[in-house]
């Protein structure tokens, strides 16, 4: 057949397209330049996409003009099956072969269903560098050889993507100039062996995005990412992650920088140079309870990274077993003067007061998982500024209904002069429980309100009967 619309017993047909009405129209997709058809070609699987050759005559070679390719080994073929593994080997080698002189811009090679020999991977990653990549995304649990030289020594790059066990040798210098997005989990960075210096330098100057979740950072020397475009910055980092104790540190030049996000254990530091401009921060702390060792300095390495992020206008602030071992996290915390929106979860009564006296305009709170050991004379406790000219939204969920929960929402409800909405939800576990939630609420909407506008609203599990 001439066309994609053409047919195998209509002669008259060929190059032309015929509607219900038998009304013949031109088959103007054929007619594309090849440049053209590979590029929206570039967009499907490669399966698909090479697929099109048996199109017609005219649809023989147009794949090869593809800038794009799409290597997924769990892609259903006919019948709906997964090619076989030999087969998949097969036609990825024979199709980079056929493409051997070819620009490609855009590589997707997702291995989920097969273990592969690290050498074959390594060999189909290292033909890509050569072709002016600029869109590289990796997905293998499996361990292999990476070609780290290839990788920084890459200009053409603009987003790179590696899900998938490997080692990144880091040299002394590297510089990925048209790189904009970075995406690595579960990458291990180690330097050079013949690197002596004492920082690594990573230089990205037009880089927007960089997200490193699982990584490990086992350089000798401390990493200097100098990033000046740089507006979200993520990092799951776990020490736990390797046996090997490094004291090298990560430090982010990045003076755009609006979005950050934390998650970890606070045992590897990370240093924000220059960033005045973060007004949205998450930060995620777990302690590794085996490692009694670090708890003590665990207060001081909080408040080193908490420091970092003062002009912070919405803040998540997650602790998990961590105020059981350092109850001093709260007790010298800086100021927030921009903070308008604050979530908290296993925070004590006493360390809420602290950050609420040191978030002078906060106008939103939300609490998970309540609170735990308030004193009950704080009716008697100051006042902080927010209750009296900012707080109007605040939030408890996960209430317990344990009589500190409730003396914190009576302080509220006493003290918030311009609180618009009080929101409680009450814990899942209670619906198990013989605990009289109704009677709580009623006690709580008994409550006396310095603010007659305020809402309170409270929404309860259904008990199981």
């Amino acid at each position: 057949m001439d066309s994609v619309f053409a047919t195998q017993n209509d002669e008259k047909s060929k190059g032309a397209l015929a509607d219900e009405n038998g009304v013949v129209g031109e088959d103007i997709i054929s007619k594309l330049h090849d440049s053209i058809l590979g590029h929206i070609l570039s967009f499907l699987p490669s399966m698909e996409a090479i697929h099109t050759s048996l199109l017609s005559k005219r649809w023989i070679h147009v794949w090869t003009s593809i800038t794009g390719l799409q290597f997924n080994d769990s892609f259903q073929c006919v019948g709906k099956k997964k090619m076989h593994k030999q087969n998949f080997e097969c036609f990825v080698n024979r199709v980079l072969l056929h493409l051997a002189n070819s620009t490609i811009q855009s590589f997707s090679l997702c291995l989920t269903s097969y273990q592969y020999d690290s050498t074959l991977v390594n060999a189909w990653i290292s033909s890509i560098f050569e072709r002016g990549i600029k869109n590289l995304h990796i997905q293998y649990s499996d361990e292999v050889l990476f070609p780290s030289h290839s990788l920084f020594s890459c200009s053409s790059l603009v987003q790179l993507v590696l899900q998938m066990k490997c080692t990144l040798c880091v040299p002394f210098f590297a510089s990925l100039p048209n790189l904009k997005i970075l995406n690595i989990s579960g990458i291990k960075l180690v330097g050079e062996s013949s690197t002596y210096s004492e920082e690594l330098i990573l230089n990205l100057p037009v880089l927007r995005v960089l997200e490193a979740r699982g990584c490990e950072w086992q350089t000798m020397q401390n990493i200097r990412i100098q990033a000046p475009l740089l507006e979200r910055f993520c990092i799951t980092i776990w020490r736990s992650l390797s046996d090997e104790a490094y004291k090298s540190s990560i430090n982010v030049f990045a003076p755009c920088l609006t979005d950050f996000s934390y998650e970890g254990d606070l045992e590897q530091d990370i240093i924000l140079l220059n960033s005045p401009s973060i007004r949205s921060a998450s930060v995620v702390i777990v302690v590794d309870e085996d490692r009694k060792d670090r708890i003590k300095t665990l207060g001081y390495q909080a408040h080193k990274l908490l420091a970092q992020i003062l002009e912070v206008q919405q803040l998540k602030l997650l602790f998990y077993k961590v105020l059981v071992h350092a109850r001093d996290i709260f007790t010298h915390l800086p100021a927030f003067g921009r903070l308008t929106y604050l979530q908290l979860n296993e925070v004590t009564g006493e360390a809420l007061l602290n950050i609420l006296h040191r978030s002078p305009i906060l106008n939103t709170l939300v609490l998970q998982n309540g609170v735990s050991e308030l004193n009950k004379d704080v009716t008697s406790a100051s006042v902080p500024q927010c209750f009296l000219s900012s707080l109007k939204v605040f939030q408890f969920k996960e209430f317990n209904v344990h009589e500190h929960e409730l003396l914190l929402v009576k302080f509220v409800m006493a003290n918030a002069k311009v609180l618009d909405q009080m929101t409680i939800c009450t814990a899942f576990w209670l619906r198990y429980s013989n605990i009289d939630t109704e009677k709580a609420k009623q006690q709580i909407l008994y409550f006396p309100k310095c603010s007659n506008l305020a809402v309170i609203q409270c929404i309860s599990v259904q008990k199981l009967h």
